[in-house]
């Protein structure tokens, strides 16, 4: 037998024993209520040990298993405290590296795809991975005219690994999902397994860094290292050192803390906005805090690097103007308009009739951190926010269910969820609203008469409203 069919046969039965496992400790946990242990201790005893299975086993593999565990991994801080303490190890590990390839399938990889004098386009290179993520490891080398540079060579099979993992988990979305409260697994899968095709095509992923690196080559705040060459299945870029944003939320000091997701939150909003490409990665090892020659310096000097442009979402004209109006519109309290235009987005069903004023209660402590002029985002105010959500004797757990997401919002939606968990990891204090009204269209008021259309469509809904609840009367 090949290697890779036994290593298929391997994977599959790893994924295999988490809903096994899973079925076989809810059977031990009724055998424990029997035996008088209260559901509230067994509940949170089996969701602890099934949370130490599940990033145990995301941990050892590579593909869709680790992909979706670093996708997971930036909502482990709306995790309950005693849950998340005994893994939160695994899942920095998740963050930032994985099982590397053996050496000798490094270099037959990069004979096939560079040719067999490869190592001659090559001052030196380390054969030692320097990182190791879900499709591909990073090796450390120096270029022939003398740069240090990053070499990335994508795993032999990872196509076909990534797309059967994401097969497999799909069917145990359902079973996963109580782990994380509030976050719907399914379509997250969903949405990764539709990029796999993008994931994989390392000429896309040039393309993408090259034109951040282009952007932001003179910015004070952003470094993207610049593209050096690019190859089938092998993308070389200048090296970039500096602190893992992983290891600032496990030591980082508070001014670390702030200036970096500062940084991440600019970035992430002012990127898509310059360059048409929303970076849609942000866990926390795709991001680095880089001091330079003033790592005790004023935070004001330090910059944040930025990795992987794998996954991106093309807005030639950057966020929606919507995003900005609703949130603005939210903020003022304007309950009709809100309802109005997230109607006309495609957020509210024609046939969904929701209370404005109970979408409005919904909203408002999401968007709690625009309102300030600094926020100081915690696992306390994230777990609050999951808590809620997830609560099924909550009205708000069932109107929660009557939203739908318009796919073309889908990747959106991720990376401001995926922000703000990681922004509860580092624990920062972040002027979000200054983002918000430098970068997001919409957010300021708008001139006299240019939203006059949502209003007349606002007094349209209430109008329909009235009428209806009059027909219901008669």
């Amino acid at each position: 037998m090949s290697d890779l069919p036994r290593k298929a046969i391997t994977r599959t039965a790893k994924l295999a024993s988490l809903p096994l496992g899973f079925a076989g400790r809810a059977t031990l946990g009724l055998g424990k209520r029997i035996g008088g242990r209260s559901a509230e201790i067994v509940a949170r005893e089996l969701q602890q040990r099934t949370a130490e299975q599940l990033f145990k086993v995301l941990g050892e593999l590579k593909g869709g298993a680790m992909k979706l565990g670093q996708a997971m991994s930036v909502f482990e801080s709306a995790l309950p405290e005693e849950i998340a303490k005994p893994y939160r190890a695994a899942l920095t590990k998740l963050q930032e590296a994985a099982p590397p390839m053996p050496t000798r399938t490094v270099n037959a990889a990069l004979a096939e795809r560079l040719g067999p004098d490869w190592r001659e386009l090559f001052v030196e290179f380390d054969d030692k991975p320097a990182a190791a993520a879900s499709i591909g490891q990073v090796h450390r080398a120096v270029w022939h005219d003398g740069r240090e540079v990053a070499v990335k060579v994508q795993y032999p099979g990872a196509g076909a690994a990534l797309l059967s993992d994401l097969n497999q988990l799909a069917r145990f979305a359902k079973v996963l999902g109580p782990l994380v409260p509030g976050l719907d697994l399914k379509p997250l899968i969903a949405e990764l397994r539709e990029r796999v095709s993008e994931e994989l095509d390392y000429e896309l992923e040039a393309s993408a860094q090259q034109a951040h690196a282009e952007e932001f080559a003179d910015d004070p705040d952003v470094f993207v290292p610049g593209v050096v060459h690019q190859s089938s299945q092998v993308l070389i870029t200048e090296w970039m050192d500096g602190i893992p944003l992983s290891e600032v939320i496990a030591n980082g000091t508070q001014e670390q803390r702030d200036r970096a997701g500062q940084l991440m939150t600019r970035f992430l909003f002012s990127g898509v906005s310059r360059t048409g490409l929303l970076h849609a990665d942000p866990h926390p090892g795709n991001f680095r805090l880089l001091t330079g020659d003033a790592p005790d310096g004023p935070p004001e000097m330090w910059r944040l690097g930025v990795l992987d442009f794998g996954t991106v979402d093309r807005l030639p004209d950057g966020l929606p103007e919507e995003i900005g109006l609703a949130l603005r519109l939210a903020l003022e309290g304007d309950a009709a308009a809100v309802y109005a235009l997230m109607r006309e987005e495609g957020f509210v069903k024609p046939s969904i009739q929701i209370d404005p004023d109970a979408l409005l209660e919904y909203l408002l402590p999401m968007i709690e951190p625009a309102r300030a002029e600094e926020f100081a985002f915690d696992r306390t105010w994230i777990r609050g926010q999951a808590a809620r959500l997830a609560d099924r004797k909550s009205p708000l757990y069932d109107l929660g269910n009557q939203i739908n997401l318009p796919p073309s919002y889908l990747l959106i939606h991720r990376v401001c969820l995926s922000t703000i968990g990681v922004l509860c990891q580092l624990g920062a204090t972040v002027a979000l609203r200054t983002e918000l009204e430098d970068w997001v269209p919409g957010f300021l008021a708008a001139e006299d008469g240019e939203f006059d259309e949502l209003d007349d469509l606002a007094g349209h809904e209430e109008s329909d409203e009235v009428e209806e609840t009059e027909e219901a009367s008669a």
